[in-house]
C-alpha cells in the first residue's frame, strides 16, 4: 500500500473531516494517531485497522510537545502531521469581546503552528510533510465567523512561509476546503432537503464528503506530491457561483 510504514498524526481526527482524513490514511496503509480533547464514541477505523487515540488540548504547548514526542518515540518516526483541528461558533464581531475572538484565532492558527513546531524535528528526520486544513472562509469575507476566516487566511500564509523555511527536508501544503457533509451538517443546513439545496449551489452539485478531503490529504503526503510544497489545493467542488450571475437580468436569447 502507498503509505505502508508511514506514521501520520491527524489533529481533531475523531469525527467529521478529521475522521475522514484518518480513515483515508488508514486505507493507504499508514499508522495513524488521532488526537482531540475527548475520545471518539467509536474507534476511528477503516479496512479492519484502527487509529490510535490520545487526549490532547492543542492550546497547551507543553502537552502538544509531549504528545508529538511520544508518538515519534513510540513509532521511531513521524512522516506527516495533518493540522485539522479547528472550528468556530457563529458570532458577529460586535457580539463578543476581543478575548472570545482571540480564542478562535488561538485554536485555528496558533495551535497548528505549535503542533508543527513540535513535530518539526521528527518530520525533518523522515523528510516528511505538514498538511494544513484551511477553508474558503480565509479567502473571502466571513461575516459571523470573522476571526475564523482571519485565522484560516493566516494559516495558509503560515504554510507558505514554513514551506520556504523548512525546505528541502519538510514539505508544507494546505487544503482549502469548501462545504463538507459531516455528521453535524444538519446543524448548519437543516434536514436532508436543506443539505441537498445547499449542495446544488456548488458547481459539482453536492457537498464534499470527508473522504474527498482525506484522499486529497493522502496525495499531498505521498511521494506523488514529492515536488509540491507551499501549495494550496482547493477542495471546494468548483467554488461558489458568483451572485451577480443570478442577479443580473440578461437576455440569453439575444
Amino acid at each position: 500500500m502507498e503509505l505502508n510504514g508511514r506514521v501520520v498524526v491527524v489533529t481533531g481526527g475523531t469525527r467529521g473531516v478529521g475522521a475522514g482524513i484518518a480513515r483515508s490514511f488508514l486505507t493507504a496503509g499508514a499508522e495513524v494517531v488521532v488526537c482531540a480533547r475527548r475520545p471518539p464514541r467509536e474507534p476511528v477505523a477503516a479496512d479492519g485497522r484502527r487509529a490510535a487515540f490520545t487526549a490532547v488540548d492543542l492550546r497547551d504547548p507543553a502537552a502538544v510537545r509531549e504528545f508529538l514526542d511520544a508518538v515519534g518515540t513510540r513509532h521511531g518516526r513521524l512522516d506527516c502531521l495533518v493540522n485539522n483541528a479547528g472550528g468556530t461558533p457563529y458570532r458577529l464581531l460586535g457580539e463578543g469581546g476581543a478575548e472570545r475572538h482571540a480564542r478562535v484565532v488561538e485554536l485555528n492558527l496558533v495551535a497548528p503552528m505549535t503542533a508543527s513546531l513540535a513535530a518539526y524535528p521528527w518530520l525533518r528526520e523522515s523528510r516528511g510533510s505538514v498538511v494544513m486544513v484551511g477553508s474558503v472562509s480565509g479567502t473571502r469575507p466571513s461575516p459571523g465567523t470573522a476571526a475564523y476566516g482571519a485565522a484560516k487566511a493566516g494559516l495558509e500564509n503560515l504554510a507558505r512561509s514554513m514551506a520556504v523555511e523548512w525546505a528541502p527536508e519538510v514539505r508544507v501544503n494546505s487544503l482549502v476546503l469548501g462545504m463538507v457533509r459531516t455528521e453535524l451538517a444538519h446543524l448548519h443546513y437543516g434536514d436532508e432537503a436543506g443539505v441537498a439545496a445547499v449542495g446544488a449551489t456548488v458547481p459539482l452539485g453536492r457537498l464534499a464528503e470527508p473522504s474527498d478531503v482525506g484522499e486529497a490529504a493522502v496525495f499531498l503526503a505521498s511521494g506523488r506530491a514529492g515536488y509540491v510544497s507551499g501549495a494550496s489545493l482547493l477542495v471546494h467542488g468548483g467554488g461558489e457561483r458568483p451572485a451577480f450571475l443570478d442577479a443580473a437580468t440578461v437576455n440569453k436569447e439575444s
